[in-house]
C-alpha cells in the first residue's frame, strides 16, 4: 500500500508539474478601485502561487479576474509567480497535491481560487504553518495562516437584478446557476430580490447546471445554452448566468433569440465574440483581482492581511459593468438602489 501511495502521488506531481502555465506579464486590465501600487525589495522576492478553479486562466470570468490581480502584482510589485489549473472531475487530493507542489517550492503566499478547495486547503494549510494562504469565496476555515477572500455577491446581484427588471418587456426574467451551492444561491436571491423591488409579479425562472459534487455547470457552454434556450422559448427576455465559462452558451441563445443576457465576475462585454457583444446588457461585477492585488501586496509590505476579508458595494467589491451602453438608460434606478444597500437602508437577502 505504502508503495502504491507513493507511486500516485508521484503520478499526480509530474501530471500537475504538465499542466502548469506560466503567468504573463503586463499589468492589470481592471479599472476598479483598489490599493496603490508600488515596487519595493521585499516584494522582488516574493514568490506567488496560485492555484486556479476549473476552467483556468482564459475563462473570461472568474479565474481571468484572479489572475488580472496577480499580472498586477507581478508587474507593480515585481514578485515571481507560478500558476496551476484545476481538471474537470478532479478529487480533494489532486488539489491538496497542487497546494503541496507550491508550498515546497517555495510559493508563499498562495491564493486558492474558488471554494472548492476548501476541503484541501484545509488539510494543506496545516502541513505548511509557516506559509500563507488565501482562498476565494470561503469562509470556514479557521486557521492563523488561511485568509478567507470573500464577497457580497448578493448585493452585486441585487442591482443587475434591477437592471434585467427594467430591460424586460415580458416580465419573464432567468436565472442560470452553474452549480447549485450556497454560493451560487446568494446570486439568485440578490437578483430575484432587485427584480421583484421594481416589478413585485415579475416571473423569475431558476435553473442550476449541475448538483454537487458534479462541478462541470461551470465549464460547459453547450449545457448553458440549451438551459437558456429553454429560459427564452417559455417566455423570459433577459438570463442572468451566473456560471463561469458556461455562461458563454447562454450569450449564443441570447443571440440566436434576438434576447438579452448578463454576464458574471469579468466585466464579459469587453471579452465576448463580436456576434453577441450586443446581447450583454451588463455583467455583475465581482473583483477578484482587487481582492487578489490587495492580499498580495499587503503580504509584500510586510503587513499581510488575517482575517476574513469582505468586499461588497460599499467597498467596491462588487457591482455591475456599463460598457455597453444599453444599459444606461437603466442606471439610475439600479444606482438608486445601491446607496440604499450601502446605507442599510436595503439588507439583501443571501437564500432564495
Amino acid at each position: 500500500m505504502r508503495r502504491v501511495t507513493k507511486l500516485l502521488a508521484v503520478a499526480a506531481s509530474a501530471a500537475i508539474a504538465l499542466t502548469a502555465c506560466g503567468s504573463s506579464s503586463g499589468s492589470s486590465s481592471s479599472t476598479s478601485s483598489g490599493a496603490a501600487g508600488g515596487s519595493s525589495s521585499a516584494a522582488t522576492k516574493l514568490k506567488v502561487g496560485m492555484a486556479y478553479d476549473v476552467g483556468g486562466r482564459g475563462d473570461q470570468s472568474f479565474n481571468d479576474s484572479a489572475a488580472r490581480g496577480l499580472d498586477k502584482a507581478k508587474s507593480e510589485l515585481g514578485v515571481e509567480t507560478k500558476e496551476l489549473e484545476a481538471t474537470q472531475g478532479e478529487t480533494d487530493a489532486q488539489k491538496e497535491e497542487r497546494l503541496r507542489l507550491l508550498a515546497t517550492g517555495g510559493y508563499n503566499p498562495i491564493v486558492a481560487v474558488g471554494f472548492a478547495y476548501a476541503t484541501a486547503l484545509k488539510k494543506v494549510a496545516g502541513e505548511f504553518p509557516d506559509t500563507s494562504f488565501a482562498i476565494v469565496d470561503d469562509d470556514s476555515i479557521q486557521a492563523k495562516n488561511v485568509t478567507p477572500l470573500v464577497f457580497s455577491e448578493n448585493e452585486g446581484s441585487f442591482l443587475v437584478g434591477v437592471i434585467a427588471a427594467q430591460a424586460s418587456k415580458t416580465g419573464n426574467i432567468g436565472y442560470i446557476g452553474g452549480v447549485n451551492t450556497p454560493l451560487l444561491q446568494k446570486f439568485q436571491a440578490g437578483y430575484e430580490a432587485g427584480a421583484k423591488a421594481v416589478k413585485p409579479s415579475i416571473k423569475v425562472q431558476v435553473k442550476y447546471l449541475t448538483e454537487p459534487p458534479d462541478f462541470s455547470g461551470f465549464s460547459d457552454p453547450a449545457k448553458g445554452k440549451t438551459v437558456a434556450q429553454g429560459m427564452f422559448d417559455a417566455g423570459a427576455d433577459v438570463v442572468y448566468a451566473a456560471a463561469g465559462g458556461s455562461g458563454s452558451g447562454a450569450f449564443d441563445a441570447a443571440s440566436a433569440s434576438k434576447k438579452l443576457a448578463i454576464g458574471v465576475d469579468s466585466d464579459q462585454y469587453l471579452t465576448a465574440p463580436a456576434a453577441v457583444k450586443s446581447v450583454i446588457l451588463t455583467s455583475m461585477l465581482k473583483h477578484v483581482d482587487v481582492a487578489v492585488y490587495n492580499y498580495i501586496k499587503a503580504d509584500a509590505t510586510g503587513k499581510p492581511l488575517t482575517g476574513t476579508q469582505r468586499f461588497d458595494l460599499k467597498a467596491d467589491g462588487v457591482g455591475y459593468s456599463t460598457s455597453n451602453t444599453a444599459v444606461q438608460q437603466y442606471t439610475a434606478k439600479a444606482d438608486e438602489f445601491k446607496q440604499k444597500i450601502i446605507s442599510g437602508q436595503i439588507q439583501v437577502p443571501t437564500k432564495p
